[in-house]
């Protein structure tokens, strides 16, 4: 089941094209990516999914009905790249308020609160300022007002700015958690490796276009360039021949890339009847990294990805 469906959505500022024509579906307890280059729309996107902005054009539909921003806000967390704390504010009755304003009475707010300043090690902090705060420690603050009051769906653009490794890992942690518990979460962020360790399915836009739509094996699947990596006693370095194109050699370790419609089992039989002795075979997918890349500077079409 869809817990969002955007059709067709677009939204204009002046005469730029801030989302034009996108549409994707987002499962829900799924993990999803929305990745995009600076200025490829991703804001203006989760601004209308939240309610600040309205479409020009196009529909969202939220938990099986068109979305209804005033009644539908207490089923969304948004935790934005740019923090939105009050500075001034000391962080326990911070949280007590933005719980409340999310619709939670004053004793559950409590109990959620404490909970989770006692998962992610915030217990201490309760009389603090916000301003006072590092980047790191008001991360985690803002993650904890996002979701303290379990919504349908978790909007976090950039958590893990300012985070070091070990809070990083916390908040990951409960990311999967959460939508373990049912919670469906869009993940927005420049960090290609966290995507892969983190989404199940991801969207790319770039100039208000959607460019790229599927499942994270899928998309490393449909981008493989036939290499592989073969781990072997070598004695002596490995010429390209009509079966590949070596790309890479070093001690016991070689990259190539077949030709045409050379199989694997072709390419491993080259090397038994050379009496080479192949201790490990791999195929080299791409990382999102390397995908993204390619499809923002080079390929400006569309791509649809059956979820595998």
């Amino acid at each position: 089941m869809n817990l969002l469906t955007l059709r067709h959505l677009k939204k204009y500022f002046a005469t730029q094209k801030a989302v034009d024509d996108i549409s994707f579906d987002i499962e829900e307890g799924s993990i999803f990516g929305l990745l995009g280059p600076n200025g490829a729309g991703k804001t203006t996107l989760l601004r209308m999914i939240t309610g600040i902005f309205y479409p020009d054009e196009g529909e969202i539909i939220f938990n099986g009905k068109k979305f209804d921003p005033l009644n539908d806000a207490a089923n969304i967390g948004y935790m934005p790249e740019e923090r939105g704390l009050y500075k001034k504010m000391k962080i326990g009755e911070l949280a007590l308020y933005l719980a409340r304003l999310k619709g939670l009475s004053k004793d559950d707010a409590m109990v959620a609160i404490k909970k989770w300043f006692i998962k992610l090690e915030m217990e201490s902090w309760w009389n603090k300022k916000v301003e006072d705060l590092s980047k790191g420690m008001g991360q985690k603050l803002q993650f904890v007002t996002t979701v303290l009051h379990h919504p349908k769906l978790i909007i976090l653009d950039e958590p893990f700015s300012g985070l070091d490794p070990v809070n990083a890992n916390l908040i990951k942690d409960e990311i999967f958690n959460l939508a373990k518990n049912g919670s469906t979460i869009i993940f927005s962020t420049h960090r290609m490796e966290q995507v892969e360790e983190i989404c199940n399915h991801i969207v790319l836009v770039n100039k208000g276009k959607k460019i790229l739509d599927g499942t994270v094996k899928a998309v490393k699947q449909d981008f493989k360039e036939n290499i592989y990596r073969i781990g072997a006693a070598f004695n002596s370095n490995i010429n390209s021949s009509d079966l590949f194109d070596v790309v890479a050699q070093k001690e016991n370790e070689l990259l190539l890339k077949l030709k045409g419609d050379v199989s694997r089992n072709q390419l491993l039989n080259h090397f038994i009847e050379k009496n080479i002795d192949i201790h490990s075979f791999n195929e080299v997918l791409p990382s999102l990294n390397e995908i993204f890349i390619r499809l923002v500077e080079d390929t400006p079409a569309t791509r649809k990805f059956q979820s595998v």
